[in-house]
């Protein structure tokens, strides 16, 4: 399975979450059951540490659904501007890049 590509637009200081379904090669739902699932935001690809590690779950295994979020704590040390991410399933020994992309972080004005 080739990773897609989805740019994702996240507010500093807001809870962040979304939903990720993946379609098997027949048009059905990708099947996730036994598979965990792992993503991460850095400034660059060759970046040494994380800037945000996401709560990454299966959130529907049979409908392919996969579940990102962080916390407004979480999101509030994000700095604004842009960063890869990509989002990696796995079962056994065996690793796949189902996504990637850029995350666009908007400021925000408002600090508690």
């Amino acid at each position: 399975m080739a990773a897609g590509y989805q740019d994702i637009f996240l507010e500093q200081g807001t809870t962040f979450f979304t939903q990720i379904t993946l379609d098997g090669s027949n048009g059905v739902p990708f099947n996730l059951a036994n598979y965990t699932v792992k993503s991460q935001a850095r400034k660059s690809y060759y970046s040494v540490n994380p800037t945000i590690n996401f709560d990454a779950i299966v959130y529907d295994a049979n409908n392919g659904i996969i579940q990102l979020s962080a916390s407004s704590a979480v999101t509030a040390n994000v700095p604004a501007g842009k960063l890869v991410y990509d989002v990696v399933i796995a079962t056994g020994n065996t690793a796949t890049r189902v996504l990637e992309g850029q995350i666009f972080v908007s400021p925000s004005a408002t600090h508690s």
